[in-house]
């Protein structure tokens, strides 16, 4: 018996696959095409990690059934290149950031092969090659034509371990989320890209996509869209009106009091000529202070200070007192709220501050009603409640009327509607060396000025320091040769912008450039772009689905705008994958030294047991914890399966060669006395077979991988305990199983007989009738007249009972030629088939 040699058969098809380019996609072939994409990884000099595995090989699986049901199949792979760490490790080590990067993706493209990842890797791409920034440059300066990219000066959040300006996103708990330290508040010059006019749809269009509701949450709450009141009053003793906003306006007559945020623009002037001004600032600087380092998020007590100032309230209820408070934000409406003792957080402060409160919302329930009118409790449910005022409303139910209270508002004059949205625009410039460069040019008569088409792109200089600069700038600053130029259009003397783009510029985008990634004319052509967009099926991490989904949507509509790409999406379905944790439960960390290196496991175990592992170690969408000893039952199966391969492939060597059922079909079997029990238990493992076969393929469709893993584990197992195994059955196992191990399945597959890769072969389908157990017999009737009756079973789908009632022979004659205009299914009595 030949031995199953893991290193041997996977280097040698590893080879074979790439001589044969079995992989690659073909530009607008004929039939049905499916594009499976990855979030393309950032190859750091870590190395792989087994969380990229995890994720590749899931939509590696979906790409090879794809490809086996017969679609067009384009899955790449590319590198998200620009960004700090690698520019951090040039800094430390003297090294080219070019070079490190050429350095880690080329490890990086060596241990994705060895992993079988079938990747078409004549598309590959990478961020930091200038064929590529090209038109990220270029797209910028068309958003930039449209006014969607411009340069204003704006409070930043400013790293001053990295020396870097951050977007919001990239602030977790007012931390950096690279280096985890402080992150403060700066004014700088910065060029943003106005996401907020894209605010609506980008809301709006998650209905027409299948995303995991978790990542439509996600999008929402990012995007914050909130509809609501905007209501305007004076502040006593000044020229200033103050506006604020509020979508819980039913109890609005309850308002007495505003809170303003401690870093909003407008309280230098609110504060104008009050006695203890500077006091008061001192107290909002550490409020902000103390919010940056603790996260809004985290605020436990709500702190404020008395501004000195009034505003007179437009619907009557007199002066209302202004409070700076610590949890009114500036950038979230208008940064000015007018509070009630009908919200938690404002009647938590006006008991601390001794704030007069006046309820006018109260419970139903009348024994409920007192705690509230004495101010006890906090009652906050409109759903649940009657209003006291105003009196037009007087014994209605809040909610209820929500409409009606906000006409009133309005045609009273009191308020205005409006729409706001949490969603800001984007800061995107980055005062460092390793990205790309801004492509427009400040004169000193002209102003900014885009580089010419023909210009681009606009490449990084090569300089000996990479330090970032103390007073912000990027390094660029400092480089005159490459920053002085002429005007493209006076052609007087001007100079270069030397920020450059922050790393989610490339990956906005990059999914397009692979439809595409040689042409030297446009970023990809009109009718490449018709044929492999939108991508079909998009698999990443969670902790990606409000940044760069975000981002990429955004530039996605833009281009849509622009008639550049033929959808305004540009993912048909998003799903996601749970971390893989160190062993108990820790995340891993190069500081903790807890990873682990799929190199290592490869070597040992070999890539299918440790793409096998991975798919098997538990719900996909979920974390689960990494174990050393769980590995060696992935490569026991595979080493079975091997096992039973050699049993095929010895019995169809033997004196009963061909074909075979449950043993050969020949004089000896069938004078054996049990031959009845045999053929008993054959009916059970096809039982068993098909039932696996329709189990693995809606598994891999809804991503219940261990479990698709267990099934082929349960038939292997009785495929190993019988004396024979017929080759066609234990060629259609190896079918549903080559997804998951490519490697193995190949060469069994080739060792059967097959010269023609199995990878390229036909996907297996179950047969209905050999899944039937508890069964019922129901009718098939053709335009109402009972023409057969058949056999199901209890659990099979109305689809599949359709499916089995046009396929039965007796009904062949009855449809055959006509229009099948209707199949109707009674459950569990009938099936009428309605022909023209």
């Amino acid at each position: 018996m030949k031995s199953y040699d893991h290193k041997k058969i996977e280097k040698k098809w590893q080879k074979e696959w790439e001589k044969k380019k079995l992989y690659e996609v073909k530009n607008g072939a004929k039939g049905k095409k499916f594009y499976g994409l990855i979030e393309f990884p950032y190859p750091s000099g870590a190395g792989l990690h087994v969380g990229h595995i995890r994720s590749n090989t899931a939509m590696d699986i979906i790409s090879r059934k794809r490809r086996m049901e017969g679609y067009n199949v384009l899955y790449p792979i590319g590198w998200d290149a620009f960004g700090l760490p690698t520019e951090n490790y040039a800094i430390k080590t003297g090294k080219q950031p070019e070079k490190v990067t050429k350095e880690n993706t080329d490890m990086f493209r060596k241990q994705l092969k060895a992993v079988g990842f079938s990747f078409d890797w004549s598309r590959e791409v990478n961020t930091t090659d200038p064929a590529y920034y090209k038109w990220t440059q270029w797209i910028f300066l068309q958003m930039y034509k449209k006014g969607l990219a411009y340069k204003t000066k704006t409070t930043i959040n400013w790293c001053p371990k990295d020396k870097i300006g951050l977007a919001n996103e990239e602030v977790v708990n007012g931390k950096c989320d690279r280096c985890e330290g402080p992150v403060e508040k700066r004014e700088k010059e910065q060029w943003m890209l106005a996401i907020t006019k894209y605010a609506d749809r980008l809301d709006k269009d998650l209905d027409d996509v299948n995303y995991l509701e978790k990542i439509k949450i996600q999008q929402r709450n990012w995007i914050g869209k909130s509809e609501g009141l905007i209501f305007s009053s004076p502040v006593k003793g000044s020229k200033l009106i103050l506006e604020t906003f509020s979508t819980h306006f039913e109890a609005f007559y309850a308002d007495t009091f505003l809170v303003i945020a401690p870093d909003h623009k407008l309280l230098p002037e609110l504060l104008e000529g009050v006695p203890n001004k500077d006091e008061i600032i001192s107290k909002a600087k550490e409020m902000v202070a103390k919010r940056n380092e603790q996260g809004f998020d985290e605020i436990k007590e709500v702190e404020g200070i008395f501004t000195g100032r009034y505003t007179v309230d437009p619907i009557g209820n007199g002066e209302l007192p202004i409070w700076i408070a610590n949890y009114a934000l500036a950038d979230y409406g208008t940064g000015i709220v007018k509070c009630s003792c009908h919200d938690e957080r404002d009647f938590a402060f006006a008991k601390k501050y001794n704030i007069k409160l006046k309820p006018v919302l109260v419970p139903i329930q009348e024994d409920q009603r007192q705690k509230v009118l004495d101010l006890e409790v906090c009652f906050t449910d409109a759903e649940k409640s009657i209003l006291l005022e105003p009196k037009e409303f007087s014994g209605k139910n809040a909610k209820e009327c929500r409409k009606e209270i906000a006409d009133y508002t309005v045609a009273n004059g009191f308020a205005r509607k409006t729409t706001k949205y949490k969603l800001r625009d984007w800061v995107f410039s980055r005062q460092r060396y390793w990205g790309e460069p801004i492509p427009l040019i400040k004169c000193e008569k002209c102003d900014w000025v885009p580089v010419p088409e023909k210009d681009l792109p606009v490449t990084l200089p090569k300089v000996k320091s990479y330090q970032p600069t103390d007073n912000g700038e990027s390094p660029l600053a400092v480089m005159d040769k490459w920053v002085n130029v002429k005007c493209p259009k006076c052609k007087g003397p001007a100079k270069r912008e030397t920020d450059t783009m922050p790393n989610w510029a490339g990956s906005s985008w990059y999914f397009l450039r692979y439809a595409d990634p040689k042409n030297k004319k446009e970023f990809a052509s009109k009718k490449n772009l018709k044929y492999f967009t939108p991508v079909d099926w998009y698999n990443g991490g969670m902790e990606h689905t409000t940044l760069h989904l975000l981002y990429s949507r955004f530039w996605h509509k833009f281009l849509y705008d622009m008639k550049l790409v033929p959808t305004k999406e540009p993912y048909m379905k998003r799903t996601s994958h749970g971390m893989i944790l160190a062993e108990g439960g820790d995340k891993m960390s190069k500081s903790k030294g807890n990873t682990v290196d799929p190199k290592d496991i490869i070597e040992s175990f070999g890539a299918d047991t440790l793409r096998l592992y991975e798919m098997f170690i538990g719900p996909f969408d979920q974390a689960v914890s990494w174990s050393s000893e769980g590995i060696v039952g992935p490569r026991r199966f595979i080493e079975k399966v091997w096992r039973i391969g050699m049993k095929v492939k010895a019995s169809s060597e033997s004196k009963f060669s061909g074909p075979r059922v449950a043993f050969a079909e020949s004089k000896l079997e069938k004078a054996r006395p049990d031959r009845e029990n045999l053929d008993s238990d054959y009916a059970k493992f096809q039982t068993l077979m098909h039932k696996t076969i329709k189990k693995v393929t809606e598994d891999i469709e809804s991503m219940s991988f261990n479990t698709a893993v267990s099934s082929m584990m349960v038939l292997a197992n009785e495929m190993d305990k019988m004396e024979y195994v017929n080759e066609k059955d234990f060629k259609m196992f190896l079918q549903v199983l080559s997804p998951f191990v490519p490697y193995v399945t190949d060469e069994l597959w080739n060792i059967l007989g097959e010269k023609k890769s199995i990878h390229i072969s036909k996907w297996p389908k179950y047969d209905p009738k050999k899944i039937v157990e508890e069964s019922i017999k129901i009718v098939i009737q053709v335009n109402s007249k009972i023409r057969a009756e058949m056999t199901i079973g209890k659990d099979m789908t109305e689809d599949e009972v359709k499916e089995m009632a046009l396929s039965e022979k007796a009904i062949g004659v009855w449809i055959a030629g006509k229009e099948i205009k209707r199949v109707i299914y009674v459950k569990d009595r009938l099936v009428n088939i309605v022909v023209g």
